[in-house]
């Protein structure tokens, strides 16, 4: 697997806020079937900020994020930018069906919730949730996440190791059951902004195909994760 995998997983939970407003209890649950979240980022900040937008393209933190795993960009610049973040909650890849649920100070002013994590196994596909404006009235909210395409890579679905920024391919199959040899789905895409993921086309042939992920296993559709915000 790719180092910068193996540096986003090794992160500890890092809670960074300074004058406590406003205390949230969030549950969060991997809704696929059989992908992973890698180490996931929340990040409470100002309406003016942004880890992704659609139909922009990918910064370069988002695309290391989006095509290996790693959140260590996204969080160094929000960090800068004074937002409340928690970085790898999960303390690790988060299998499919798993919930996680742990606490996040915010400052009055940073009012929106973004979230990201890359979707394993995919080329740059990672679920995410752009500038959620966070409830203030004492109550449990749920919201519904989707998986996005950085637009970064060519969505080839061939396991080989890759996952560093400009290197093709994807990095691994937690589950193990992934096939291989694959000729690749695809060879080019016309979309390089970030939009909806179209979700892995996949196949059933082990040792060839188009295809080196399952799509018994590894297919999905949108939505990917469950967030449930209790407010205090």
């Amino acid at each position: 697997m790719n180092k910068k995998l193996f540096l986003a997983i090794a992160l500890a939970c890092t809670p960074v806020s300074n004058i406590s407003a406003q205390e949230l209890n969030i549950n969060f649950t991997n809704l696929t079937h059989g992908n992973h979240f890698t180490p996931l980022l929340f990040s409470a900040h100002t309406e003016d900020q942004h880890i992704f937008e659609i139909n922009t393209s990918a910064s370069e933190n988002l695309q290391a994020m989006a095509e290996g795993g790693d959140i260590s960009g996204l969080l160094v610049d929000l960090t800068a930018l004074s937002a409340d973040s928690a970085a790898n909650p999960a303390e690790g890849l988060m299998a499919p069906g798993q919930s996680i649920s742990f606490e996040l100070s915010t400052q009055e002013i940073n009012n929106k919730l973004s979230i990201t994590a890359m979707i394993l196994p995919t080329n740059d596909g990672f679920v995410g949730l752009d500038s959620l404006s966070i409830p203030t009235e004492e109550g449990t909210y749920t919201y519904y996440l989707n998986g996005y395409d950085a637009g970064t890579e060519v969505n080839d679905e061939i396991i080989n190791g890759g996952g560093a920024p400009g290197a093709a391919g994807i990095p691994a199959d937690p589950l193990g059951q992934n096939g291989t040899n694959a000729s690749g789905v695809i060879n080019s895409e016309n979309n390089t902004h970030i939009h909806i993921h179209r979700g892995v086309i996949g196949d059933t042939d082990t040792t060839g195909g188009a295809s080196d992920l399952d799509s018994r296993i590894h297919r999905w559709l949108n939505p990917v994760a469950r967030l449930v915000i209790e407010v205090k």
